[in-house]
């Protein structure tokens, strides 16, 4: 059993943090000046040292218990005494708190290093010192996005997106002013076209073993480079590494100063990219003709324009209400169950907590978006007809892999309008009560009966859905890392 220097067993020891070798050092001090002894007389009447001493009252080291049981007899109090978790005077409360403070996250981040608080630094001035401590902490709080933020901003750029059939005009009619200032004949972009974009913009490619790790690629404004992984293509496609980055400059986005201003340049970006990739221009007439034949498909929009599914179903979404007048929903399911990415203009039936957010929620498990990880066949789509509370619907999904685990993606509409897709004829069916019954809330009353009481699940949760905006404007991104690869590469 481990003893700490109070002379009893650590696990006896009460959950105090004020009982630390920074208030034991304070009381020491404190107790020897009321008795009017100076360092060196305390450091001889226990054979010590006096620097020795020093870095104990400075909390710097902790005593042994027999040094403690000398100290206290030396300056006639007892160890109990000597352990108090509260110091002795408004004083000594200051300067242990900014001695905390200094060895703290906030002091290292700003690059102050610890000093010495003699007696000649003025109380008050300790209280400046941590109210600024305390603000600085408050606004890096508020500027970090909050669970209860991050939702709130995802609630209102998707009522946005909703009012809006999930379609920005002004997006659409740069992405068309790109490409033809870039003579683009139409259908799929190539990845000439895509380094056209980039020159026609005053960008010259560079392609780089050694981009750092927390970003996709980094734009110098400066001498008109973008450097994007050398690695990239046996990860995913160029084009789209390409065209997010430029996105970001043709859209003229600045630093973002909250999480809803960085959620919502996000949403431009990968908009902006889409309509680069699927052409309005082009994609539309392909999209009418497939509904004139009843034979819309997720699959032949993204091989007809050589892009991932989960881009395909966003870009059907932004133009399958406008265009086709077909109301959709889109879902991103994490593995776990849990949704990252919704959409939906047809009134199904999502999952929401009290301020109306989908992120983060559990998706019914008898909806296709969960049923489809249990399929064994990933070569050919998946399609399942879904009687909810709201009617019934009709999906299509795929399964994608990414760094976070297995996602599905999924795309539905209401049963009226499943005679316009191939894969009506599906026989797979669900039946989803989630939103007036506990339906896959909770198990079985059998099985939870048994298991409730003797199960300990230890949760893994995707590091997407912790995420939070921290102090930096761009989320995840070391920018120390990124200014010393910049200035590595910049052009002599």
């Amino acid at each position: 059993m481990t003893t700490t220097f109070t002379g009893r067993p650590a696990a006896e020891l009460p959950d105090d943090e004020g009982v630390d070798a920074l208030t034991i050092g304070r009381r020491i001090r404190q107790l020897r000046s009321d008795r009017g002894m100076r360092l060196e007389e305390l450091a001889a009447a226990v054979d010590r040292a006096p620097s020795q001493l020093s870095m104990i009252e400075n909390g710097r080291r902790e005593p042994k218990l027999t040094l403690l049981q000398a100290i206290a007899r030396a300056l006639g109090a007892s160890i109990d005494a000597l352990l108090e978790s509260e110091p002795l005077d408004e004083r000594a409360t200051l300067e242990i708190s900014l001695e905390r403070a200094m060895r703290g996250q906030t002091f290292q981040a700003l690059g102050i290093p610890p000093f010495r608080i003699g007696k000649t630094v003025p109380t008050e001035a300790l209280k400046a010192m941590l109210a600024l401590q305390g603000e600085i902490e408050r606004l890096r709080d508020e500027r970090a996005a909050t669970p209860e933020e991050a939702r709130r901003a995802n609630v209102a750029l998707r009522r946005l997106m909703r009012t809006q059939n999930n379609y920005f005009a002004e997006l659409e009619d740069q992405a068309r002013a790109l490409l033809e200032a870039v003579d683009h004949p139409g259908g799929p972009l190539t990845q000439r076209t895509a380094s056209d974009i980039a020159a026609h913009l005053g960008f010259t490619l560079h392609y780089v073993p050694d981009l750092p790790q927390t970003t996709r690629s980094v734009a110098d404004i400066k001498n008109g480079r973008l450097y994007l992984s050398s690695r990239l293509a046996s990860k995913g496609d160029p084009r789209t590494a390409v065209l997010q980055a430029l996105s970001s400059r043709i859209l003229g986005h600045r630093e973002p100063t909250s999480y809803a201003e960085f959620l919502r340049q996000r949403v431009e970006t990968n908009y902006l990219t889409g309509a680069l990739l699927i052409p309005e221009s082009h994609a539309v007439p392909f999209l009418q003709e497939a509904k004139k034949d009843r034979a819309i498909s997720i699959e032949d929009l993204r091989d007809a324009y050589s892009v991932s599914y989960e881009t395909a179903a966003h870009r059907f979404t932004n133009l399958a209400t406008v265009h086709l007048g077909i109301p959709v929903h889109f879902l991103k399911v994490h593995e776990s169950g849990t949704i990252t990415k919704a959409y939906e203009n047809d009134d199904v039936n999502f999952p929401t907590d009290r301020l109306g957010s989908i992120e983060g929620q559990m998706c019914c498990r008898r909806w296709t978006s969960r049923v489809v990880f249990d399929v064994d066949d990933h070569f050919n789509p998946y399609y399942q007809y879904t009687d909810t509370g709201n009617g019934t619907y009709w999906c299509t999904a795929r399964v994608e892999l990414s760094s976070e685990g297995a996602h599905s993606v999924s795309v539905g509409v209401r049963f009226d309008d499943t005679k316009w897709f191939l894969g009506r004829d599906t026989p797979n069916r669900g039946v989803s009560k989630h939103s007036v019954e506990v339906c896959c809330r909770r198990a079985p009353a059998e099985l939870e009966a048994a298991w409730r009481e003797n199960s300990w699940p230890n949760v893994r949760t995707p590091r997407t859905l912790l995420a939070t905006l921290p102090t930096g404007a761009f989320p995840g991104v070391d920018t120390t890392d990124v200014y010393e690869f910049l200035e590595a590469h910049a052009p002599r």
